[in-house]
């Protein structure tokens, strides 16, 4: 009996397959988490990516019209495109400062997001704008959802804003139908 006992315990064929066993749950997991985790950080750059863009094609443009936005808009989509497009939020808003230095809404146009009010007070980070100066002001909302659900159970909103001056006039405008 002592015997089988020492020849039992000199064995080691089967020690591989049980560390194997021990070390592999963590191991899936730790690779579904960093595909999860990494999907999550493409997904935040698109939705940034996609802000810069809208803001950069409307600060481009000396006018623009509600056709020429949707199309914005469209862009956007595309840039975050494999990505459901669903839960995209994005406006885009034209801010003028006073003589004093106070910053008001020219125009804003939304998709998915409520349009600011022409006219209505906005503040902007301090150095952004000085007075009797424009700049275009883009923003978006991604709501991503792992599609795995494992290491990120509930969704994650992603918000970019950017600010970015006119660069074809003083101030880019805005026209229903026609520039």
């Amino acid at each position: 009996m002592l015997r089988s006992l020492r020849r039992l315990r000199a064995d080691i064929a089967g020690v591989a397959a049980i560390e194997f066993a021990f070390i592999a749950p963590v191991l899936i997991t730790l690779y579904f988490g960093v595909a999860e985790l990494t999907q999550a950080m493409i997904a935040q750059r698109r939705n940034s990516h996609a802000a810069s863009t809208i803001g950069d094609l409307v600060a481009q443009s000396t006018c623009v019209t509600d056709a020429n936005l949707t199309d914005i808009f469209t862009v956007a989509d595309a840039i975050l495109s494999p990505f459901p497009v669903a839960t995209l939020k994005m406006r885009v808003t034209s801010i003028s400062a006073n003589a004093a230095g106070t910053t008001t809404v020219d125009w804003s146009k939304g998709s998915g997001m409520t349009a600011l009010g022409a006219g209505s007070a906005i503040s902007v980070p301090a150095g952004v704008i000085s007075a009797n100066q424009s700049i275009v002001k883009s923003e978006t909302s991604y709501t991503y959802t792992s599609p795995v659900n494992y290491i990120l159970p509930s969704p994650i909103t992603f918000t970019n804003a950017y600010y970015l001056r006119p660069r074809l006039s003083d101030k880019t405008a805005h026209q229903a139908s026609t520039c």
